[in-house]
């Protein structure tokens, strides 16, 4: 693995292919580069790869044309804003023109915020992060350290890579006021667009207002399009115009020209992706608790951020997955504050997340135990009727290793440390309220015998039906539910059984039909079964579903159509059970023809949520 050998950075996709690593003749899956995986859609791409042709040899138009258009997608003013050759090319202006000696910065952190400033001479003062308290910025703290240096230029990543922690905006601003004499302040929200703890937690709409802050923005890592290399930055037009009049006349390619004119059309299509990638995030953070000894620290970016077992090697357990299991993760041990314990894993969906857990369970303990294979129906439901916990199943006995590593650190965010759900619905829509320990509620073993992400197979349990030796009354009782049984398909009859009837002329009041039941109950001291109805969720996915359009540049098919119901936020409770979605409600809507930037498309509101970005005044 010499490709890994000096460099501060992951080697590119290319570099592997080059170098023939296909990790056992498998496809490589890519958990190292933060983008969208979701972002563009195959149509986007299709009229690129139309288009061509005409991107590789014709000039791009000039940077303040695109930056225009981009100004009035976001709903800003276009002299607020200067567009780089990716935020790589604008971190390197901002040092050059505006960092005069010293830069403080929190680390870990994306390392161009020390190796640039250090590359021309400067100091660069590092706030290390306290790793017990999950890597968060203490902002007072940070004021305070920022003081007692005398730097004169401050730099805050929120989201932070890798940890994916995330600063409110009222704390962001109360930084901004507190700071307000140093000579710069930059907020890098490079990540911001994955954030869903606020509906609006950006704060380019205070940077345009003050002399000294600048708002890094990334459009690649949003967009999914590294390869393409925008960025940009929001501040005083003041602060602006230094950076713009510096850049070169042709400093953006065809590719981000195309693109850029091209978002109008497609930003529903942009905030699906964001809603999904929420979702994978959630379940992915809470299948990596699972893993005895492993770490998880809460992100808000598009990746999660763990930390190994007590005395496993990084840069060995990345070794392994690449060459056994074909999977390319971030080892964060040549960034600066972490160590080769410390590892950044891009959020992507289950059929690639699965191979990651199959990888490290195997890789760590020496068996796939811990991320078992399991089914759409089983993956990870927001409420299943209480069970008994036990491993009676093949796949959910323990693996006998000695030599398993055992956890040595109680994870700082656990699925199992949070409390029960309350006011859950049972089946027959009656509330329920769960207390810690209570009885009816499943208790969810410890991680280190029995992952979150194990699933356990639902009880089946015969039907309610009444023995021959029935006396009379329960007879007559069975006899009434016979008019309403014959109704129902064959198939449906135990559920028809088991749901509660209507009053009806069969039925006098429901406490009659209790009366009778209780007595019939008394003299055979018999019990009935209630069979738990299927999940909604799996009936759906058992749908046939229709064949898909032939992609063609006349038929292009479009993903990511908004959903009929609007999601409600996730309780923080919620947020760390897994989250599935039906890919059958994502049917796309049919092409529109390309808009051009003539004015008549609805501009968007002034400093739109980074959340809903490319979302116009029309949508709700």
């Amino acid at each position: 693995m010499e490709l890994f050998r000096g460099t501060a950075h992951s080697p590119s996709y290319f570099a592997l292919n080059r170098a023939g690593v296909t990790g056992g003749g498998q496809e490589l899956v890519d958990f190292c580069i933060p983008c969208n995986p979701y972002f563009p859609t195959p149509a986007m791409f299709a009229v690129m790869a139309v288009r061509l042709r005409d991107i590789l040899t014709y000039y791009p138009s000039p940077a303040e044309t695109i930056t225009a258009e981009l100004a009035d997608v976001l709903g800003l003013q276009p002299q607020t804003m200067a567009m780089g050759n990716g935020s790589t090319e604008l971190i390197t202006w901002i040092d050059h023109l505006l960092v005069k000696e010293s830069l403080a910065v929190p680390i870990p952190t994306f390392g161009r915020w020390t190796d640039q400033p250090m590359e021309t001479g400067k100091r660069v003062d590092m706030f290390q992060l306290p790793e017990m308290n999950g890597f968060a910025l203490d902002p007072a703290a940070f004021v305070s350290f920022v003081r007692s240096r005398g730097s004169r230029v401050a730099v805050i990543c929120n989201p932070n890579n890798p940890d994916g922690g995330l600063l409110s905006r009222q704390a962001v601003i109360g930084m901004m006021d507190a700071l307000s004499d140093l000579d710069l302040v930059v907020i890098d929200e490079s990540f911001l667009e994955f954030a869903v703890t606020e509906s609006y937690p950006s704060v380019v709409d205070e940077a345009v207002l003050r002399p000294n802050v600048i708002v890094l923005r990334s459009l690649g890592k949003n967009f999914g399009l590294h390869g393409v290399r925008f960025g940009y930055l929001v501040a005083n037009p003041g602060l602006a115009v230094q950076i713009r009049s510096r850049l070169p006349k042709w400093n953006l390619n065809s590719f981000a020209e195309v693109i850029v004119f091209m978002l109008k059309r497609y930003r529903q299509e942009y905030m699906e992706s964001l809603r999904m990638i929420s979702l994978d995030r959630q379940q992915m953070t809470t299948q990596l608790t699972g893993l005895p000894g492993v770490t998880v620290y809460p992100s808000q970016g598009n990746f999660v951020f763990i930390k190994l077992p007590g005395g496993i090697d990084g840069t060995w357990v990345r070794d392994q997955l690449l060459s056994q299991h074909g999977v390319l993760v971030r080892e964060c041990g040549n960034k600066l504050g972490s160590s080769s314990q410390f590892m950044r894993l891009v959020v992507r969906s289950q059929p690639d997340v699965q191979r990651l857990l199959t990888g490290l369970s195997t890789v760590l303990y020496g068996t796939s135990f811990y991320a078992p294979q399991v089914g759409y129906a089983q993956q990870t439901p927001m409420y299943s009727a209480p069970q008994e916990q036990s491993l009676d199943y093949p796949y959910q006995q323990m693996p006998q290793l000695a030599a398993a590593p055992a956890a040595q650190e109680q994870p700082m965010y656990s699925a199992t440390a949070l409390a029960p759900p309350q006011g859950i619905l049972d089946p027959y829509g009656r509330s329920t309220s769960f207390q810690g320990g209570s009885a009816g509620y499943a208790q969810q073993p410890l991680a280190e015998l029995a992952p979150a992400y194990v699933a356990t197979p639902p009880v089946q349990t015969a039907p309610y039906q009444a023995p021959a030796a029935f006396p009379q009354q329960a007879q007559q009782f069975q006899t009434q539910l016979q008019p309403a049984q014959s109704q129902a398909p064959q198939a449906q009859q135990p559920l028809m059984q088991m749901a509660p009837q209507p009053q009806s002329a069969q039925f006098p009041s429901a406490r009659l039909q209790d009366a009778q039941l209780q007595n019939a109950l008394a003299q055979t001291s018999q019990i009935p079964v209630v069979q738990a109805q299927a999940p909604m969720a799996a009936v759906a996915y058992a749908q046939p579903r229709t064949s898909p359009e032939e992609t063609t540049v006349d038929n292009i098919p479009v993903y990511g159509q908004k959903p009929a119901a609007v999601t409600p936020e996730p309780s923080p409770v919620e947020q760390t059970q897994a989250i599935v979605y039906d890919p059958v409600d994502l049917k796309p809507p049919a092409p529109q023809p390309d808009e051009e930037p003539t004015g008549l498309t609805p501009a968007l509101r002034r400093y739109p949520s980074p959340a809903a970005y490319l979302k116009d005044d029309t949508m709700s």
